[in-house]
């Protein structure tokens, strides 16, 4: 008989040059270069370059990418029209997975299949992803939608799209920061899930419109958001230990800890703790940065488990004030640009992903009739 895995735990089901987990060193590498490094010397675009191309952008390169994400920002009129016909009551990753299926029939060049066509499609929806969020925002809020920007970084854009104000410079980079460390994780859900879509050559947008459903999943994004209502319900940093103690004989999952693969501390956490006290002593608001760190110590001590990416996540995005349930939405606007690298990489060398299930059901039962069964 052959051997089961559930959930495909450490399955390898592709080859890959893209990302590198090293879960008992907890080191992360994109095309072997450090995330520790991206994160502290890099911007999200050279990122995206990088997960592209394999290496990452010269000066003149880096100036070339992004005028074109620049370029690729804003969303076809009836697109937008469509959005505004959607509830109010629409969650936004709902909407902004909507949204991206609909992108594929604004599709210049629909039959072109090759690389650089999808290149260029992996581009321009990492341009206008964060467009859609913003807009779904003000749109649910009876406002009229900020128009992008077309001489600023990615980061800066999308937070003066979604406040319709130029962004502290400081909380600007933060964000940028939180996309570098979020745009690749290998074969997660989601991610598995664009490849899966992919490998039966169906299109960029579809094998994209798969990995945002998937990745709309509680198991695989939302953890942040679960974590910062978790802060809010605790209220106080007096009030942590209390809470915890309570949730967990109601054996309450805790949000924001462990890791199917890190067996030590996730390495974007590290970045993410440092931005989460910064940004609470800039805010004012340092109580949410003190209840998190006692939370973690407390799951330490209590549960041995590390903090993963989501945890300190939820009180930066909070104290940069962007609404609990943009939390996963902001994700794939980073994520997209790991995703559609590996859908690159999949069409590039493509075998249609087709495993086996192993059969436990009743085996030769007897065919009766339509009339004999009562």
């Amino acid at each position: 008989m052959s051997t089961t895995i559930d959930g495909l735990e450490d399955i390898v089901a592709a080859h890959s040059h893209i990302c590198e987990l090293d879960g008992k060193l907890g080191r992360l590498t994109y095309f072997g270069v450090d995330i520790h490094d991206l994160a502290n010397y890099a911007s999200f675009e050279e990122t995206a370059y990088l997960l592209w191309h394999g290496v990452l952008p010269t000066k003149a390169q880096l100036a070339d990418v992004k005028k074109e994400l620049q370029a690729a920002r804003s969303l076809p009129k009836p697109v937008s029209e469509f959005m505004g016909m959607l509830p109010k009551t629409s969650t936004p990753m709902d909407v902004l997975r909507t949204t991206v299926s609909a992108l594929a029939m604004f599709d210049p060049t629909p039959d072109d299949k090759s690389p650089e066509a999808n290149r260029r499609r992996a581009l321009q929806l990492t341009a206008v992803m964060p467009t859609i969020v913003a807009t779904w925002e003000h749109l649910r809020n009876s406002k009229k939608p900020v128009e992008p920007l077309a001489d600023q970084d990615h980061a800066t854009n999308f937070l003066y799209m979604l406040n319709g104000t130029m962004p502290d410079p400081a909380v600007a980079k933060m964000l940028d920061i939180v996309l570098t460390l979020h745009a690749d994780h290998e074969l997660n859900a989601s991610t598995f899930a664009a490849r899966v879509t992919a490998g039966t050559l169906a299109g960029m947008y579809a094998a994209i419109t798969s990995a945002i459903g998937a990745l709309s999943g509680p198991l695989h994004g939302g953890a942040n958001e679960q974590v910062m209502r978790m802060l809010l319900r605790i209220g106080d940093v007096s009030k942590t230990e209390t809470y915890l103690e309570g949730a967990l004989e109601r054996k309450e999952r805790i949000m924001g800890f462990g890791h199917r693969v890190y067996k030590t501390e996730d390495p974007r956490a590290t970045h993410l703790r440092k931005m989460s006290e910064e940004l609470g002593q800039r805010t004012g608001e340092s109580r949410w940065y003190e209840m998190s760190r006692r939370i973690e110590a407390y799951i330490k001590e209590h549960k041995g488990l590390n903090a993963n990416v989501d945890f300190y996540s939820a009180s930066v995005y909070y104290m940069m004030g962007i609404p609990i349930d943009l939390d996963t939405p902001i994700f794939a606007c980073s994520r997209i640009t790991g995703w559609t690298s590996h859908v690159l990489e999949q069409y590039d060398n493509n075998r249609l992903i087709r495993p086996r299930a192993e059969y436990i059901g009743p085996k030769n039962v007897k065919f009766v009739p339509l009339e004999q069964r009562g």
